[in-house]
């Protein structure tokens, strides 16, 4: 995993894994709001999003308005943010779509993330403002993000790529599938253009008897088409030789693999496509970083 927890290298986690795991963290904050912006990834970046954010909250204390006050609950499952009297989900961000987390070095107070928008694949940034425990949050969400890859790849993520492999040679199969029925379709249509060719005209047709060989059996002719024949005891003739192709086989004779039906450890489409996000997400990595949003902190404290 592409993780930058520079800064953070020299401390331990905060929470037990259970926690995490089986549980949440909660947190309460003042959510100044989220906007998009440019890139999953850098300080700038963020940078602009909170001074943007900080100067509309201003506008809007001006018209008497207040910064809403939100729970974060943190786990192995993403960061929710809620109403804190209702318990409305306001915003569910899963962790492998946070891509970077930073907390303000001078303001205690202030921490942010991008996370991607699983509607419009935007990357949207979120500013809080805490109660001086913003770096404590910050390495939350970092456990949290590392648990989850951990949970992820013991789940069977890991295997991602080689179902991808799979999925893409079972593609191929179908593909020599069908050509191979339309070459069967040809060679059928090629031999009946031959029966067809050898057939004599109505009116040529002979009333002689046909010759006989000194076993009294009628000559073999390679233009002739072999027709089952009725034996002479009354017993019905043996079935063709030659039995209709099955659907269900390959053109090897085996039946057609599907890599989503293959063992317990594997998942239906719906959820592959989930997985492949999810390994895109953690492959991206969460970067953690303290940082000086800008040199005046939030005025007022709100």
């Amino acid at each position: 995993m592409n993780r930058a927890f520079n800064r953070k290298k020299d401390k331990s986690w905060m929470h037990t894994p259970e926690a995490l795991a089986k549980h949440y963290i909660p947190y309460n904050a003042k959510f100044l709001g989220n906007t998009e912006v440019e890139a999953p990834k850098g300080t700038e970046v963020v940078k602009d999003a909170v001074r943007k954010l900080k100067f509309q909250r201003h506008i809007k204390k001006s018209e008497g308005q207040k910064i809403p006050k939100v729970e974060l609950q943190i786990s192995i499952y993403g960061v929710k943010i809620l109403d804190p009297k209702t318990k409305d989900v306001e915003h569910n961000c899963q962790l492998h779509r946070i891509s970077f987390c930073a907390d303000d070095k001078t303001d205690k107070r202030i921490f942010t993330f991008i996370c991607k928008d699983s509607e419009s694949n935007k990357h949207l940034c979120y500013v809080f403002d805490s109660e001086k425990c913003a770096e404590e949050i910050t390495l939350t969400i970092g456990q949290a993000f590392d648990l989850a890859y951990k949970k992820f790849l013991e789940s069977g993520g890991k295997d991602v790529e080689t179902r991808k492999q799979i999925g893409g040679l079972q593609k191929r199969i179908q593909e020599l599938e069908t050509e191979n029925a339309e070459l069967k379709k040809q060679l059928q249509d090629l031999e009946e253009q031959l029966m067809i060719a050898h057939v004599p005209p109505v009116g040529s047709i002979s009333t002689k008897p046909q010759s006989t060989d000194i076993f009294d059996m009628v000559p073999f002719s390679p233009v002739t088409p072999l027709v089952p024949v009725p034996a002479s005891n009354g017993c019905p003739p043996p079935p063709p030789t030659t039995l209709p192709p099955d659907i269900s086989k390959d053109l090897f004779g085996a039946e057609p693999f599907d890599p989503f039906t293959c063992g317990a450890a594997d998942f239906p489409p719906d959820i592959q496509s989930k997985l492949d996000e999810m390994q895109e997400g953690f492959k991206m990595g969460l970067t953690l970083e303290g940082t000086v949003f800008s040199l005046d902190p939030l005025d007022g404290r709100c």
